[in-house]
This record gives structure tokens, sequence and C-alpha cells, in this order.
């Protein structure tokens, strides 16, 4: 059995393990990008607290002034006093809407809360983690590398379940080799420890990001999840404002200090723009004690009269729904908080050096093999030529 799962882990590795490098390196590079972007560009996040903020409305009027065909998607507010408020906006040519910028979600402009400053610009990615988020979903390659990605993944799962019944060890002795690194052997030695015993210390977690991969890759995967807990993915309607005809769309303003007396424990706000002249304001929030970070409530106001419309509440999600909303930070390690993210920025950085300290493993054994075949052959022949 141990040579069984010993070539399924082999040639599976040969098979996938360059996407699973790739994959595993830009899975490290993006764990901490929020707070990369925030050390290199604190001008877009930061801010000095002032004793008063200018009103919404104001933010708005200075983002005109400096984008006049601006229209406003969203604004996201922080409840800490030293954040910008970020404007999600889209901009139109004249005579035309803007055609969807391939980073998505529009452009994001940043304002001081306190003096309505727009203080930068940003699309939703920088150029560099655009295209560390392709390599990592699609490779560069649309949907054929999605699939390939996918491909690997599934095959990543078989080479860690089959690496830890190679791992698995038989006596208590070699318990101890396997949980330590001997960092004093030769090279062939520190190659070996760093693939098996950092390999033991990170399957679990990297098993984890594996399989919350799938479901970014596969629509089976995700039915499944519903399939599995008895549940659909099905969205509630949004209701509806009512529209009169002489009816005035309130602000942004009204609708923020209403949510906020009602809600005022959150780490943000979104507040979007409706959709339409029925359509309501849904404002979406961070509780303080949320679980994870996509586990939040949204709430709709009727645009006319700012009454709250509608409720939709993370607790309120199906079983299904609250299921998969888990997989995002448990794919990135957020789920554990910043020792979460670190072990999940180590634990990629290290499976991206598995392949190459697998293969290097593969071509010591193939060396070795090699010598105990011509040695052997040397033995055999060895009588005959004392006969001769």
């Amino acid at each position: 059995m141990t040579v069984f799962f010993r070539n399924i882990h082999l040639y599976l590795s040969l098979a996938a393990g360059i996407v699973i490098a790739i994959v595993c390196f830009t899975g490290a590079v993006l764990v901490f990008e929020k707070e990369w972007n925030m050390s290199i560009y604190p001008e877009r996040y930061y801010v000095q607290p002032g004793s008063e903020k200018v009103s919404l409305k104001k933010l708005a009027e200075e983002l005109k002034k400096k984008e006049p065909l601006a229209k406003v998607n969203s604004l996201k507010i922080y409840s800490e006093p030293d954040r910008n408020i970020e404007i999600n906006f889209a901009k139109k040519e004249k005579g035309a809407a803007q055609k969807p910028s391939e980073r998505g979600g529009g452009i994001i402009a940043y304002a001081n809360p306190y003096t309505g400053e727009i203080t930068a610009f940003s699309s939703q990615k920088s150029p560099f983690f655009l295209t560390m988020f392709q390599l990592h979903r699609w490779l560069l390659a649309g949907e054929t590398g999605k699939m390939i990605v996918g491909v690997s993944t599934v095959f990543f799962l078989f080479i860690i379940a089959t690496g830890l019944v190679l791992w698995w060890p038989k006596t208590k002795a070699i318990v101890k080799q396997r949980l330590k690194l001997k960092l004093d052997g030769g090279w062939k030695r520190i190659n070996h420890d760093l693939h098996i015993v950092l390999g033991f210390y990170t399957s679990i977690f990297l098993f984890a990001f594996a399989f919350t991969g799938l479901a970014w890759s596969f629509e089976w995967f995700n039915n499944a999840i519903y399939a599995i807990t008895g549940t659909q993915n099905i969205r509630q309607e949004p209701p509806k404002s009512v529209f009169k005809n002489d009816a005035t769309p309130i602000s942004f303003d009204v609708v923020f200090a209403k949510v906020l007396k009602k809600y005022p424990d959150a780490e943000y706000y979104v507040i979007n723009a409706p959709k339409g002249e029925k359509a309501t304001i849904a404002v979406t929030f961070l509780p303080a004690d949320a679980a994870h970070e996509r586990a939040t409530n949204q709430v709709f106001i009727d645009q006319y009269s700012g009454e709250i419309a509608g409720r939709l509440f993370f607790k309120d999600r199906n079983f299904g729904q609250r299921v998969r909303s888990t997989f995002y930070p448990v794919h990135v390690g957020s789920i554990g908080g910043l020792p979460g993210r670190i072990i999940a920025f180590i634990s990629c950085i290290l499976g991206a050096t598995f392949p190459i300290t697998g293969i290097v493993m593969w071509l010591v054994r193939l060396k070795k093999e090699r010598k105990k075949k011509l040695h052997k052959a040397i033995i055999f022949k060895k009588p005959a030529l004392e006969n001769a």
C-alpha cells in the first residue's frame, strides 16, 4: 500500500506541481494585500482626526468638482476616527456610460471626512495585486486557466491526504524524526525535512485552503454545499420604495443617521445608491461582534420616506448560506484573526516550496535506485568474469 500511495502522491505532484506552486505563492501575496496597500499608500486610508465631520453631501459635491461626470455607487464609512471615507463611483463619458473596468466595481475616491477633501483615487485593485489575483484564480488564462486551477486543487487535496499517509510513522523513534527539523545534516537531509516535517505541520491548513478554494472553481461544488445542508441558494428580493410623483429622494446623510442610531456598533457601513426610482437604499454593515468578515447585516431604507423597509441579517440566512459565507474567511485565514492570516501566509509560502523539495527528493531516490541496480549488475557479472 505504501508504494500505491507514494505513486499517487508522486504522479499527481508531477502533474500539478507548477500550478500548485503558483497558486500557493500568489495566495500568500494576497493574504496581506490590504495591509500592504495601507503601508504603501497611507494617504488613501488614514487621516488626522478632527473635531467635526462634514456631511456626506459635501463629500459628493467635492467629488463632483474633481470628476464632473462621476456617479456615486456607494459610500463606505468606517467607525475608526482616523479612516477616510471611500466613495465608489462610475465615470460617464459624454453621452454614454463608461465601460465596466476589468478590475470591476468602478473607481474609488478617498475623502477626508473632516475637511471634505478628496485625497486620492484608485481602482479596486492595483496592477500588481490584480495580476496576482488573476494568476491565483485563472493563471491569466480565463476559463481554461480556471479549470486548470480547479483540477490542480483537487489533485492537491489527494496529494496532501496521501502525504499524511506516507508521513505516518511506524515507531516512536520515527515520530521524533518526523516532527523535528534536522538542520545540521547534509543538504539532502535538510531538503527531506523541509518537505516531510513542514509538510506535516502545514497539511491541515493547506487542506482547508484548498478545499474552500474549490467553491470558486466549480459550480457543482457550491451546489453540493446547499444539497448537503438541505437548503437552497435563494436570495431574498429587496423591498421596494413607495414612489409618488412628487416624491423627493432623501440624502445619504439622513440614511446614515438613521442606521447609525439604530445600529451603532459596527466596524463599517456601506450605503449603496438606489438603482431606480422604486428601489430602496441598501445599507450593509459589519457588526463589531460579527463571527467573521462575511457575516454582514443589511438594512433597506425607503429612498423617499427614510423608513426601514426591510432587513436581511446574517442570522436570518439559511444554514447553507451561512456555511458558504465562511469559505472566504477560512480560505484567506481571516477567520482566525491576525494569527490565522499569519498561519495562512506561512503555510502558502511553504506550500509553494513543496513541489520543489518533493522533486529533489524524487531525483535523489532515482539516483539511489540506479546505483543499487548498477551495484547488483556488477555483483551478478563478477563471478562470470572470475570463472573466465
